[in-house]
């Protein structure tokens, strides 16, 4: 197993579920260059690990992250414009270009705050799940300013434009349970079950073939940007790429049809992951 040594971020594995962690609890994990450099080459890694299967993005005691550290990515980077730029390229690629188009899947687990900066990252998992009592907040209107890097763009995407506008424009935080309603988590649930739910979902992800989750989960993300003829397009040859690569193309057709080995299940619909299956 790889060893991953780092001063602001902790990396945990679990059964094949990996745990790519802000650790400086002191501060909310506030995101300082160095803890964005360190996740920076976190993921990188992680992504070509064997070990691991999910990737789930947190925080450290409690918190998912306060945003950026105010001090030292602006205030002590004033007069260092070639720091400034190298902070900023890390901090927006490890958020958003390595997470959006990550090859596995990702989960956000959020507890306690996650505040501007931290939007994107959240919003660059595939997944978000949420305690019930987690804070969400957009809160630069009330400071004078606009959410910083692509927040506004990620926010915009990720929910309908009368939730962002209302969120962005008032700057009032909102809970894990509104957070769902919206449509910025997958799921909320009650804190003490948080990481179980998270596990659950990460498992049940975890037995699906890595190559057509790889596949399903870039299509869906980009053929949102796409018109009818593009996706076409794009999705005939995604499909025809994800077949040549995986050994296993097929099989699911041939278990069905020929094997009789899987059945689909139609199952009562669940509101929440935590809720058992009906018997």
């Amino acid at each position: 197993m790889a060893e991953y040594k780092y001063n602001n971020i902790l990396v945990e594995m679990d059964e094949g579920i990996a745990f790519a962690m802000l650790n400086r609890p002191e501060k909310r994990n506030a995101m300082s260059p160095e803890l964005h450099d360190e996740m920076d080459d976190a993921l990188e890694r992680l992504e070509v690990d064997s070990d691991a299967k999910v990737i789930v993005i947190c925080g450290a005691g409690g918190n998912f992250s306060a945003g950026q550290d105010l001090k030292k990515f602006f205030r002590e980077l004033e007069n260092d414009p070639l720091g400034r730029k190298r902070a900023a390229a890390v901090a927006n690629r490890w958020r958003w270009e390595r997470l959006y188009n990550y090859d596995k899947p990702t989960i956000a687990m959020v507890e306690g705050y996650c505040v501007g900066g931290a939007f994107m990252q959240l919003c660059a998992c595939d997944f978000v799940m949420a305690a019930d009592n987690a804070v969400f907040s957009l809160s630069e209107i009330n400071w004078g300013a606009i959410p910083g890097a692509l927040v506004s763009k990620v926010v915009a995407d990720t929910l309908l434009p009368r939730h962002a506008l209302y969120y962005a424009c008032l700057g009032e935080p909102f809970d894990g349970r509104e957070a769902a309603r919206i449509g910025m988590a997958t799921f909320s649930v009650p804190p003490e079950k948080l990481r179980e739910a998270t596990l659950d979902l990460a498992r049940r992800l975890m037995k699906k073939s890595p190559n057509a989750l790889r596949a399903t989960k870039h299509a869906i993300r980009n053929v949102r940007t796409m018109d009818f003829n593009q996706s076409y397009d794009y999705l005939l040859e995604l499909g025809r790429a994800m077949r040549a690569g995986d050994k296993d193309a097929g099989s699911g057709l041939k278990q069905f049809l020929d094997d009789k080995s899987y059945k689909p299940t139609f199952e009562p619909f669940r509101r929440s992951a935590n809720e058992p299956k009906k018997a």
